[in-house]
């Protein structure tokens, strides 16, 4: 089997030295979790899970820019892995609350309970919406 090319142009093409200082700015300047929302400490080093790293809002590979500073956040390792290659849209959720970035995101370290909650106030902004219709 052929090698997949996996090239990015923000880690080897023609936009690595924007990239690289946009990156520069945004870990001098950032303090909270674009994802999370919550504070990122600079004195952890990869490989902890919570150390910096700068995340595409909107990644690569769904046409997202790679080195136009609007198109990038700071974010803790962790958060930026599981979000993946994942583009947050209007869903129900978002409908209850505003967006902020992309933090739809649990603001929670225990990640299990997410779904549970979110769950829960899907269904009571049903319910309220079914009530308003009946009315």
């Amino acid at each position: 089997m052929g090698k997949k090319n996996t090239n990015r142009p923000d880690r080897d093409g023609t936009h690595r030295a924007q990239f690289d200082k946009n990156r520069a700015k945004i870990l001098a300047t950032r303090e909270i979790c674009g994802i999370c929302g919550r504070p990122v400490d600079k004195a952890l080093k990869w490989p902890h899970p919570f150390s910096p790293t700068v995340d595409h809002i909107i990644p690569i590979d769904k046409g997202g820019h790679p080195s136009d500073i609007s198109n990038l956040q700071l974010a803790h390792w962790c958060c930026n892995r599981r979000k993946s290659d994942k583009v947050y849209e209007s869903t129900e959720i978002a409908e209850i609350a505003p967006i902020l970035s992309n933090r739809l995101l649990p603001h929670s370290l225990d990640w299990m309970k997410f779904g549970e909650e979110n769950k829960k106030i899907v269904e009571s902004k049903r319910e309220g919406t079914e009530q308003k219709k009946n009315e």
